[in-house]
């Protein structure tokens, strides 16, 4: 049984008040943006305009049990509620209007920000559009070139190599178009030395949650439950460029520390099993990943939050503007395009030594078969469980309990007995 991260504790009542400091500063007419998790975030952070991340709220409505009536709120003005839900969901949620729940609700936004992955996403942000007094800007969205092997010992430093040129000079005259869009539209100016080293805090705080995933990576049994690591990691994560996000990823790895070095003293005994989660975060359900700990044994010890954190997010360079885009141009690639997606899964199960996967497909990930399928033929079990995370009808939590339940005794457990008979 793991402790409670005091790390995942501060994290979580950080980010509540600095939602209601930034609610109420949007009621008082201050600008405030909602953005997707792939456009670039330092830019708002240097002109000092606070935002508000759409999956992180998604997140949120969904782990206060508000999806249903959200996406309800959605079906009554005629837009349909099957699909792109995780995008749809802080819109409709703000159609609630203030809810004790979720702090009070969410607030308008000056701006959102969000990437034209397709005609349903782009359609899905742009009913902001509707709302007085909130604009939309766009990003496009470009197909990943051909990549090297290894993409993440090379995008530090190479990513001009990975991502390629046309991709990265169209990204960087989009982030130029956006810094000139926020100063017409909130008369603030743009401050170049400031950009500077919020990108410098944002690649020191990559570089520290490389550290803690590899710590993790090694350590038989993980001393972290998978709830925890996720919100010690992915709170810091809106707050990148910000000493309080660098220090916050400091303070997860200083714990972790700590409770390697006092595991390692008590001679504690490996997990039976050691499990992966491949997807988004099951918010309706967070008590999900303890539960199988605790029912066989199971430890599930990696998700992608931090460990795309460490990955994903240092780029090095003179120019902090093209280093910015490189830093968000492939994010989506990383995490679903092949080949990139699938030799970095691969890659991560190998790492964390798991022995399962558990694989949660939404409808939005397209290269989701060649993540299982490059899983399956290094000989690691995967279970696919299609819906999204948002609908507690399509995953039902009995359901799924009951589904990894199935996949633990048949695959799994059956793999371990055939192994020791050899």
């Amino acid at each position: 049984m793991t402790s409670r991260l005091q790390s995942a504790k501060q994290a979580t009542t950080y980010q509540k008040q600095w939602f209601l400091d930034t609610a109420e500063a949007a009621r008082r007419g201050e600008p405030i943006a909602l953005v997707t998790a792939d456009t670039p975030h330092e830019i708002l952070r240097t002109m000092g305009i606070p935002y508000i991340v759409s999956q992180w709220w998604a997140s949120i409505v969904s782990a206060k049990r508000l999806a249903g009536a959200s996406l309800d709120a959605l079906a009554e003005l005629g837009y349909p509620t099957n699909i792109q839900q995780y995008d749809a969901l802080p819109f409709g949620s703000y159609l609630l209007g203030e809810r004790e729940e979720l702090w009070g609700g969410l607030p308008q936004p000056r701006v959102v920000l969000a990437e034209n992955t397709g005609d349903a996403t782009a359609k899905a942000f742009g009913l902001w559009e509707d709302i007085e007094g909130t604009e939309v800007f766009r990003f496009a969205r470009t197909a990943a070139d051909p990549a090297p092997d290894q993409w993440w010992e090379l995008v530090p430093e190479q990513w001009e190599t990975v991502f390629g040129s046309d991709r990265l000079d169209l990204l960087v005259d989009e982030q130029r178009q956006l810094i000139e869009y926020l100063e017409n539209l909130t008369g603030r100016r743009w401050d170049e030395d400031k950009f500077r080293q919020i990108m410098q805090l944002g690649n020191d705080q990559a570089r520290t949650n490389r550290a803690t995933r590899d710590l993790l990576a090694q350590a038989r049994p993980t001393p972290v439950s998978l709830a925890d690591s996720v919100s010690a990691v992915m709170v810091p994560q809106w707050h990148r460029g910000s000493q309080w996000g660098l220090d916050a990823a400091r303070n997860l790895n200083r714990e972790v520390t700590e409770l390697l070095a006092a595991a390692e003293a008590k001679q504690t005994q490996p997990e039976r099993l050691r499990l992966m989660w491949v997807g988004r975060g099951l918010w309706g359900d967070l008590d999900l990943y303890e539960h199988f700990r605790q029912e066989f044994g199971a430890a599930f010890v990696w998700s992608m939050y931090l460990a795309i954190a460490a990955d994903g997010y240092e780029r090095n360079g003179q120019d902090p503007h093209r280093a910015l885009a490189a830093r968000f141009v492939g994010l989506t690639d990383q995490l679903y395009a092949p080949p990139l997606s699938n030799q970095w899964y691969l890659k991560e199960a190998l790492s964390h030594g798991v022995d399962g996967v558990v694989h949660l497909v939404a409808d939005d990930v397209s290269g989701a078969g060649y993540i299982t399928r490059s899983l399956e033929e290094a000989g690691i079990p995967v279970l696919e469980l299609r819906g999204s995370n948002t609908d507690a009808k399509a995953l039902n939590a009995t359901v799924v309990r009951e589904r990894i339940s199935e996949f633990i005794r048949t695959r799994l457990e059956t793999q371990i007995v055939a192994s020791s008979v050899r």
